[in-house]
């Protein structure tokens, strides 16, 4: 079985345990997170691979973090997660990149993210839960972090913090590769 049967399968038993722990019906989930009944479906039937778009949303509307979506297994209290077993979840050709390192529900979703962007490219991002809030460090390059509209200059070994219930987005405009360490903490569902 391929990596990507294995994450299919995990993220269509993983939506619907945490669907059935919060009491949601279908259309509940599709109506918070903003996605089709219909791609739920194919989702929990683990008959579509959706984008990290879709997944995010459906974390953001369950109170969970990708990490737990896309979990073969509950593991021990401690878990290591090997360099090889990180999740890169998008990537251009031109070699930007972003991985999911480890993520954890401490006590609301907690992701930790190894992001790579070329000159000239960036992520957009829709906003998250309010109370959510993302930590970056950039390691190489500089980035450009636009949050509501704003650009900020984060510079290599620079740090930034930002409230990301408003659409920000991430990008290089320097001549060379931006490299960063993220963290997001979403507050727990009520």
């Amino acid at each position: 079985m391929s990596d990507l049967d294995l994450l299919t399968q995990s993220l269509a038993r993983n939506v619907k345990r945490w669907r059935a722990e919060r009491g949601f019906t279908l259309d509940t989930l599709a109506a918070r997170a903003g996605v089709s009944r219909g791609m739920l479906i194919q989702i929990e039937q683990a008959r579509t691979n959706p984008s990290i778009g879709t997944v995010v949303k459906i974390g953001d509307a369950l109170g969970v973090s990708v990490t737990t979506l896309l979990d073969y297994e509950q593991g021990p209290k401690v878990r290591i997660v090997p360099a090889e077993q990180a999740v890169r979840l998008w990537h251009t050709e031109a070699g930007s990149y972003n991985r999911l390192l480890a993520g954890t529900e401490a006590p609301g979703p907690l992701e930790m993210w190894d992001w790579r962007l070329m000159p000239g490219e960036q992520s957009p991002s829709d906003p998250h839960p309010p109370g959510t809030v993302e930590l970056v460090h950039v390691t190489a390059g500089e980035l450009t972090l636009t949050v509501d509209g704003v650009k900020h200059l984060v510079p290599a070994g620079a740090s930034a913090t930002f409230e990301a219930s408003a659409p920000h987005t991430y990008g290089n405009e320097g001549a060379e590769p931006m490299e960063m360490v993220m963290a997001v903490s979403v507050p727990p569902v009520r």
